[in-house]
């Protein structure tokens, strides 16, 4: 297979597997889409942060993280707490309710990876894991460049 030829190929099953995981999240928990679970995720590895780290980080518009944000906050999955350095800015945390939510659909997360991977030798998943963050790690010239702007989910 020649480069450009490769190159097709893995967009195309790239985008093939954001469809499948946007569907997946959707049959996991009813109200939690996957941008959902991607922000609850973050504020879990960060002990909480504000608003505009999330948009920072996902390179997201402000306006969409407020409107994931509020829709969490409607289901009582995060809260709001003023930071104690600053009592200016309010902190996101996971509620306990979050906390318990995000468990169960990291966990059946991992299973159906597991089960769609069980078959994979050893060294197929050493180098797919390699190649995944590897990828993930490219920032290009310019931070988060390398796509276009993000639609709003």
């Amino acid at each position: 297979m020649e480069a450009p030829e490769a190159v097709e190929t893995i967009q195309r099953e790239m985008t093939s597997f954001a469809r499948r995981a946007r569907a997946s999240a959707g049959r996991l928990h009813p109200e939690l889409s996957l941008v959902s679970y991607t922000l609850l995720g973050h504020l879990e590895d960060s002990g909480g942060c504000r608003a505009t780290d999330l948009a920072a980080h996902y390179a997201l518009d402000k306006s969409t993280v407020s409107r994931q944000v509020g829709a969490l906050e409607r289901a009582a999955l995060i809260e709001r707490r003023q930071d104690p350095e600053d009592h200016r800015v309010q902190v996101l945390h996971l509620t306990d309710t979050g906390r318990r939510i995000l468990a169960q659909v990291t966990e059946s997360r991992r299973t159906a990876f597991r089960e769609r991977l069980a078959q994979w030798p050893q060294a197929d998943l050493e180098r797919f894991a390699e190649y995944l963050v590897r990828y993930n790690a490219w920032r290009g010239p310019a931070a988060g460049s390398d796509l276009p702007p993000p639609a709003a989910p």
